[in-house]
């Protein structure tokens, strides 16, 4: 929708940059597990949330562009932090249960992340900035690593994805609730785009107006002096 629209207005970098940090601290774990599941599928989200954030950047005005470097500056700190105090401070079994504790805390980040747009959603009635198809797969995705953290018995992949699953069935419902509503925001947008237009036109009118009275009036002077004549 960015790229088609050439503007990322009305959308959010904060559910991408938090999908990408969630994403990286998982390819760790996996990496520290040696599960090549793991380290693969979110080898494959990392890609993905960098070309979301990268579209975004490119369309999003300075002042967007500029919050969304420091958060990722601040996210990709983080992640530093983590990997420098597992690695030099925490050793042995313990340093997979840390990685574990933190990747669990930040996989309920992407899910809570868009709840900024659900308030929005609930404010403007209207789904114009929550597409389905991200509720959908978003729910989709929590319930397979939810079975897979089950079948593994990996609670630090089962738990978070509960709330991911209730989280992504909450937007649907929103959804289809608004299906059809236009926002507030484009209506405003449309009904201000209307009244320039009407005020462009009316000084338009007004402008031949005026210039039809100096005409007139410089032909009467004209005509007062053939008369005479």
């Amino acid at each position: 929708m960015i790229y088609k629209k050439k503007s990322s207005e009305g959308y959010q970098s904060i559910p991408y940059i938090i999908a990408l940090s969630s994403a990286m601290l998982f390819l760790y774990y996996g990496l520290l597990k040696s599960a090549f599941l793991i380290m693969s599928i979110n080898s494959i989200g990392c890609a993905i949330e960098i070309a979301y954030l990268i579209f975004y950047l490119i369309y999003a005005p300075p002042k967007e562009k500029n919050f969304t470097m420091k958060l990722l500056l601040v996210n990709v700190g983080a992640i530093g932090l983590v990997l420098f105090i597992t690695k030099c401070v925490i050793k042995g079994p313990k340093q997979l249960t840390a990685v574990g504790w933190t990747c669990l805390a930040y996989n309920v980040a992407p899910f809570a992340a868009p709840l900024s747009i659900v308030r929005r959603v609930i404010k403007t009635k209207s789904v114009e900035f929550m597409p389905f198809s991200l509720s959908l797969f978003l729910t989709l995705s929590a319930t397979a690593w939810f079975l897979y953290g089950l079948f593994v018995k990996d609670l630090f992949i089962a738990t978070p994805n509960v709330l991911g699953f209730a989280f992504g069935v909450a937007q649907m419902i929103l959804y289809f609730i608004y299906k059809g509503n236009k926002s507030n925001e484009t209506n405003t947008k449309q009904q201000g785009q209307q009244c320039k237009e009407v005020s462009l036109i009316s000084s338009v009118e007004q402008k031949d107006d005026i210039m039809d009275m100096k005409v007139i009036a410089d032909k009467k002077p004209t005509e007062s002096n053939d008369n005479n004549v």
